[in-house]
């Protein structure tokens, strides 16, 4: 499994975070999100979860849905915890990487592979935007060992409101510690700068607030 990895400057040790993709790879948009976190302290990992099916360094543009729906719907959950423990592993052997300080963010498809990554390993905060089909997974709420950050666009036509509530219920009655944000204005996808819902100032204050919450989380 490639992936492209961010180091900041220093020598270290750093806490780290893994990067989730959207469906359409870890395309430019992914590598820029690894180089931001890279330049707040973190080294930061992508792991291209598409290996089993798709070439490495397999992109799709974002109205290519046919180029993404083989690879998408051939992932599983087994699948996915097996390449969130090698990018896990991976980042725990590196002598650069300040141990028990690791945490992910992931969009859209990536969303939803953070919310499982922070169930299946002793995470310490987890952040996930527009996570499509996280209410299927809702009962690993109750294995969840960091904070979760969500993100929603309240115009988001792809994933319902019932959805929403249904990760949410399943948190509260988990007892879990988690912050929920919906932006009213925003769409599905605002947060990423190369597609049509990109909404500039959405996207800048989620940004402040995942700092910050790194911040908190891993300093």
């Amino acid at each position: 499994m490639d992936a492209y990895v961010a180091t900041p400057k220093g020598s270290g040790p750093f806490p780290a975070i893994m990067v989730f993709q959207e469906a359409f790879g870890v395309n430019r948009h992914i590598r820029n999100i690894a180089d931001r976190i890279a330049n707040e302290g973190y080294l930061a990992i992508a792991p291209e979860l598409f290996h089993r099916t798709a070439p490495a360094g397999f992109v799709a543009g974002y109205d290519e849905y046919p180029e993404i729906m083989a690879h998408l719907q051939a992932l599983t959950t087994e699948q996915l915890i097996d390449d969130v423990q090698a990018t896990y592993d991976w980042l725990s052997a590196q002598g650069s990487v300040q141990k028990g300080k690791i945490g992910c963010i992931g969009f859209c498809m990536g969303g939803r592979v953070s919310f499982i990554a922070n169930s299946a390993f002793p995470l310490s905060a987890s952040v996930s935007f527009y996570g499509g089909g996280m209410h299927s997974i809702a009962g690993r709420a109750a294995t969840l060992h960091a904070p979760q950050l969500l993100f929603w666009g309240g115009k988001d036509q792809h994933i319902k409101p019932e959805f929403v509530r249904e990760v949410i219920d399943a948190l509260k009655m988990e007892g879990k510690d988690y912050i929920n944000v919906e932006i009213s204005y925003a769409d599905h996808g605002f947060f990423c700068d190369e597609r049509p819902a990109y909404h500039p100032q959405a996207g800048k204050e989620a940004w402040g607030m995942v700092k910050e919450f790194f911040k908190n989380k891993l300093e």
